[in-house]
Protein backbone atom coordinates (compact mmCIF):
# COMPACT_ATOMS: atom_id res chain seq x y z
CA UNK A 1 0.00 0.00 0.00
CA UNK A 2 2.54 2.74 -0.88
CA UNK A 3 0.17 4.69 -2.20
CA UNK A 4 -2.18 4.77 0.71
CA UNK A 5 -3.36 8.25 0.99
CA UNK A 6 -2.06 9.39 -1.81
CA UNK A 7 -3.67 10.51 -5.46
CA UNK A 8 -2.24 10.00 -8.59
CA UNK A 9 -3.23 10.58 -12.00
CA UNK A 10 -2.78 8.33 -15.11
CA UNK A 11 -3.07 10.04 -18.78
CA UNK A 12 -4.29 7.66 -21.26
CA UNK A 13 -5.76 5.78 -19.04
CA UNK A 14 -8.43 4.32 -20.80
CA UNK A 15 -6.09 1.13 -21.88
CA UNK A 16 -3.25 -0.88 -22.43
CA UNK A 17 -0.55 0.29 -20.06
CA UNK A 18 -1.80 3.62 -18.75
CA UNK A 19 -5.29 1.28 -17.79
CA UNK A 20 -2.40 -1.19 -16.15
CA UNK A 21 -0.94 1.79 -14.44
CA UNK A 22 -4.03 2.78 -13.08
CA UNK A 23 -4.84 -0.07 -11.95
CA UNK A 24 -1.51 -0.78 -10.05
CA UNK A 25 -1.61 2.76 -8.40
CA UNK A 26 -5.68 1.66 -7.27
CA UNK A 27 -4.22 -1.60 -5.72
CA UNK A 28 -1.64 -0.23 -3.94
CA UNK A 29 -3.98 2.62 -2.60
CA UNK A 30 -4.18 5.56 -4.43
CA UNK A 31 -7.27 7.41 -5.18
CA UNK A 32 -6.80 7.83 -9.36
CA UNK A 33 -7.60 10.17 -11.82
CA UNK A 34 -7.89 8.46 -15.05
CA UNK A 35 -7.70 10.66 -17.77
CA UNK A 36 -8.09 10.06 -21.25
CA UNK A 37 -9.30 11.24 -24.54
CA UNK A 38 -12.09 8.97 -25.16
CA UNK A 39 -14.77 9.40 -22.02
CA UNK A 40 -16.06 5.97 -22.48
CA UNK A 41 -12.30 4.74 -22.55
CA UNK A 42 -12.10 6.68 -19.15
CA UNK A 43 -15.22 5.24 -17.46
CA UNK A 44 -14.33 1.42 -18.34
CA UNK A 45 -11.44 1.86 -16.35
CA UNK A 46 -12.79 3.46 -13.81
CA UNK A 47 -15.48 0.66 -13.72
CA UNK A 48 -12.71 -2.00 -13.45
CA UNK A 49 -11.08 0.19 -10.28
CA UNK A 50 -14.34 0.48 -8.44
CA UNK A 51 -15.32 -3.18 -8.99
CA UNK A 52 -12.18 -3.53 -7.42
CA UNK A 53 -12.99 -1.59 -4.23
CA UNK A 54 -10.67 1.45 -5.72
CA UNK A 55 -11.38 5.15 -5.85
CA UNK A 56 -11.04 6.63 -9.07
CA UNK A 57 -12.75 9.20 -11.56
CA UNK A 58 -12.95 9.75 -15.04
CA UNK A 59 -11.73 12.94 -17.30
CA UNK A 60 -12.03 13.22 -20.56
CA UNK A 61 -9.33 15.41 -22.14
CA UNK A 62 -7.16 16.00 -24.83
CA UNK A 63 -3.40 16.06 -23.63
CA UNK A 64 -2.35 18.71 -26.73
CA UNK A 65 -4.57 20.95 -25.22
CA UNK A 66 -3.24 23.34 -22.58
CA UNK A 67 -6.94 24.33 -21.65
CA UNK A 68 -8.31 20.84 -21.42
CA UNK A 69 -5.04 19.47 -19.67
CA UNK A 70 -5.32 22.68 -16.79
CA UNK A 71 -9.35 21.20 -16.54
CA UNK A 72 -8.18 17.48 -15.93
CA UNK A 73 -5.99 18.30 -13.51
CA UNK A 74 -8.27 20.53 -11.40
CA UNK A 75 -10.82 18.14 -11.69
CA UNK A 76 -8.85 15.70 -10.33
CA UNK A 77 -7.80 17.56 -7.31
CA UNK A 78 -11.82 18.99 -7.00
CA UNK A 79 -12.53 14.83 -6.69
CA UNK A 80 -9.68 13.88 -4.70
CA UNK A 81 -8.26 16.93 -2.76
CA UNK A 82 -4.90 16.69 -3.57
CA UNK A 83 -2.10 15.32 -6.12
CA UNK A 84 1.04 13.37 -5.81
CA UNK A 85 1.54 11.63 -8.66
CA UNK A 86 1.64 12.23 -12.31
CA UNK A 87 2.15 9.44 -14.57
CA UNK A 88 2.30 11.32 -18.56
CA UNK A 89 1.50 7.86 -20.10
CA UNK A 90 -0.64 9.33 -23.12
CA UNK A 91 1.40 8.54 -26.55
CA UNK A 92 0.86 7.74 -30.19
CA UNK A 93 3.10 5.77 -32.83
CA UNK A 94 4.22 7.16 -36.13
CA UNK A 95 5.19 5.41 -39.26
CA UNK A 96 8.35 6.65 -41.90
CA UNK A 97 11.46 7.37 -42.22
CA UNK A 98 12.84 11.09 -42.21
CA UNK A 99 12.77 11.10 -46.25
CA UNK A 100 9.20 10.16 -46.30
CA UNK A 101 7.35 10.40 -43.33
CA UNK A 102 4.25 12.66 -43.09
CA UNK A 103 4.17 16.34 -41.63
CA UNK A 104 0.70 16.23 -40.04
CA UNK A 105 2.24 12.98 -38.78
CA UNK A 106 5.24 14.35 -37.26
CA UNK A 107 3.32 17.15 -35.79
CA UNK A 108 0.58 14.85 -34.21
CA UNK A 109 3.76 12.68 -32.61
CA UNK A 110 5.56 15.70 -31.28
CA UNK A 111 2.68 16.98 -29.61
CA UNK A 112 1.01 14.02 -27.89
CA UNK A 113 4.43 12.35 -26.61
CA UNK A 114 6.52 15.62 -26.26
CA UNK A 115 4.29 18.57 -25.71
CA UNK A 116 1.88 16.80 -23.44
CA UNK A 117 4.11 16.17 -20.84
CA UNK A 118 5.29 20.12 -20.82
CA UNK A 119 1.61 20.12 -20.63
CA UNK A 120 0.21 18.26 -17.70
CA UNK A 121 3.30 18.91 -15.68
CA UNK A 122 3.48 22.50 -15.85
CA UNK A 123 -0.47 22.31 -14.35
CA UNK A 124 0.26 19.08 -12.43
CA UNK A 125 3.39 21.13 -10.29
CA UNK A 126 1.33 23.40 -7.85
CA UNK A 127 -0.70 21.54 -7.00
CA UNK A 128 2.50 18.68 -6.31
CA UNK A 129 4.40 21.03 -4.73
CA UNK A 130 1.25 22.11 -2.54
CA UNK A 131 1.04 18.49 -1.39
CA UNK A 132 4.54 18.86 0.41
CA UNK A 133 6.27 17.11 -3.01
CA UNK A 134 5.38 13.95 -5.48
CA UNK A 135 6.67 12.50 -8.38
CA UNK A 136 6.38 12.96 -12.35
CA UNK A 137 6.70 9.62 -14.56
CA UNK A 138 7.22 10.21 -18.00
CA UNK A 139 6.82 7.76 -20.35
CA UNK A 140 9.62 7.88 -22.70
CA UNK A 141 10.85 4.21 -25.05
CA UNK A 142 13.95 2.64 -26.01
CA UNK A 143 12.97 4.75 -29.51
CA UNK A 144 14.23 7.61 -27.77
CA UNK A 145 17.71 5.14 -27.04
CA UNK A 146 18.31 3.19 -30.29
CA UNK A 147 17.55 3.89 -33.85
CA UNK A 148 14.25 2.04 -34.62
CA UNK A 149 13.77 1.74 -38.77
CA UNK A 150 10.82 4.13 -40.37
CA UNK A 151 9.68 5.64 -37.01
CA UNK A 152 11.09 8.71 -37.16
CA UNK A 153 8.88 11.02 -35.42
CA UNK A 154 8.54 8.70 -32.70
CA UNK A 155 11.73 8.53 -31.93
CA UNK A 156 12.42 12.21 -31.52
CA UNK A 157 9.70 12.52 -30.14
CA UNK A 158 10.23 10.45 -27.20
CA UNK A 159 13.61 11.60 -27.04
CA UNK A 160 12.61 14.64 -26.23
CA UNK A 161 11.11 13.39 -23.14
CA UNK A 162 14.49 11.84 -22.55
CA UNK A 163 16.05 14.98 -22.11
CA UNK A 164 12.65 16.37 -20.95
CA UNK A 165 12.97 14.87 -17.87
CA UNK A 166 16.40 15.67 -17.17
CA UNK A 167 15.53 19.17 -17.37
CA UNK A 168 12.69 18.99 -14.99
CA UNK A 169 13.85 16.89 -12.43
CA UNK A 170 16.53 19.64 -11.79
CA UNK A 171 13.87 22.33 -11.82
CA UNK A 172 11.89 20.39 -9.83
CA UNK A 173 14.15 18.89 -7.25
CA UNK A 174 13.79 22.81 -4.65
CA UNK A 175 10.24 21.92 -4.58
CA UNK A 176 10.75 18.30 -3.99
CA UNK A 177 9.29 16.84 -6.71
CA UNK A 178 11.44 13.98 -8.65
CA UNK A 179 11.04 13.39 -12.50
CA UNK A 180 12.60 10.14 -14.06
CA UNK A 181 11.37 8.76 -17.35
CA UNK A 182 10.80 4.34 -17.83
CA UNK A 183 11.71 3.93 -21.64
CA UNK A 184 9.95 0.63 -21.92
CA UNK A 185 10.32 -2.01 -24.53
CA UNK A 186 8.04 -3.10 -27.04
CA UNK A 187 4.61 -4.22 -24.92
CA UNK A 188 1.36 -5.63 -27.39
CA UNK A 189 -1.15 -2.69 -26.66
CA UNK A 190 -3.22 -0.83 -28.91
CA UNK A 191 -0.69 1.70 -29.53
CA UNK A 192 1.81 -0.60 -30.31
CA UNK A 193 -0.22 -3.30 -32.33
CA UNK A 194 -0.46 -0.69 -35.65
CA UNK A 195 3.76 -0.33 -34.88
CA UNK A 196 4.25 -4.00 -35.02
CA UNK A 197 2.00 -4.37 -38.33
CA UNK A 198 3.75 -2.06 -40.07
CA UNK A 199 7.03 -3.96 -39.06
CA UNK A 200 5.21 -6.92 -40.56
CA UNK A 201 4.62 -5.34 -43.90
CA UNK A 202 0.60 -5.11 -42.65
CA UNK A 203 1.17 -8.80 -40.78
CA UNK A 204 1.13 -8.91 -37.06
CA UNK A 205 2.49 -11.98 -36.76
CA UNK A 206 5.22 -11.30 -39.19
CA UNK A 207 5.86 -7.65 -37.09
CA UNK A 208 5.56 -9.92 -33.77
CA UNK A 209 8.36 -12.35 -34.65
CA UNK A 210 10.85 -9.24 -36.67
CA UNK A 211 10.35 -8.00 -32.83
CA UNK A 212 10.84 -10.76 -30.05
CA UNK A 213 13.67 -11.52 -31.88
CA UNK A 214 15.49 -8.17 -30.54
CA UNK A 215 15.06 -9.56 -27.27
CA UNK A 216 17.31 -11.49 -25.65
CA UNK A 217 14.69 -12.74 -22.95
CA UNK A 218 12.43 -13.27 -26.08
CA UNK A 219 9.07 -12.43 -25.45
CA UNK A 220 7.60 -8.56 -25.44
CA UNK A 221 6.77 -6.79 -22.20
CA UNK A 222 3.42 -6.94 -20.97
CA UNK A 223 1.31 -3.55 -19.55
CA UNK A 224 1.44 -4.65 -16.05
CA UNK A 225 5.27 -5.21 -15.87
CA UNK A 226 5.71 -1.52 -17.09
CA UNK A 227 2.76 -0.68 -14.62
CA UNK A 228 5.02 -2.24 -11.76
CA UNK A 229 8.20 -0.02 -13.31
CA UNK A 230 5.76 2.92 -12.98
CA UNK A 231 4.79 2.44 -9.73
CA UNK A 232 8.46 2.39 -8.37
CA UNK A 233 9.68 5.20 -9.67
CA UNK A 234 6.80 6.86 -8.11
CA UNK A 235 7.17 5.60 -5.14
CA UNK A 236 9.67 6.24 -1.75
CA UNK A 237 11.29 3.02 -2.82
CA UNK A 238 12.54 5.10 -5.64
CA UNK A 239 13.49 8.42 -3.19
CA UNK A 240 16.65 8.84 -4.28
CA UNK A 241 15.93 8.80 -7.90
CA UNK A 242 15.24 12.15 -10.28
CA UNK A 243 16.38 12.59 -13.33
CA UNK A 244 16.63 8.52 -14.38
CA UNK A 245 16.27 7.00 -17.28
CA UNK A 246 14.98 3.27 -16.54
CA UNK A 247 14.64 0.66 -19.17
CA UNK A 248 12.17 -2.31 -18.61
CA UNK A 249 12.86 -3.21 -21.96
CA UNK A 250 13.73 -7.14 -21.93
CA UNK A 251 17.61 -6.77 -22.59
CA UNK A 252 16.94 -5.00 -25.98
CA UNK A 253 19.31 -1.90 -25.71
CA UNK A 254 21.76 -4.29 -23.93
CA UNK A 255 22.22 -6.15 -27.35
Amino acid sequence: MRFSGKVAMVTGAGSGIGRAAAQRFAAEGASVGVVDVRQDAAEETVGKLQADGGRAVAVAADVTDAWQVDAAVAAVVAAFGRLDVLYNNAGVGSKGSVVDADEADWDRCLDVNAKSTFLCSRAAVPHLAASGGGAIVNQGSVAALVGVANFAAYCAAKGAVVALTRSMAVDLAPRHIRVNVLCPGTVLTPLMESMIRARGGGDLDAGLAATVVKYPLGRLGTPEEIAAAAAFLASDDASFLTGSVLTADGGMTAW
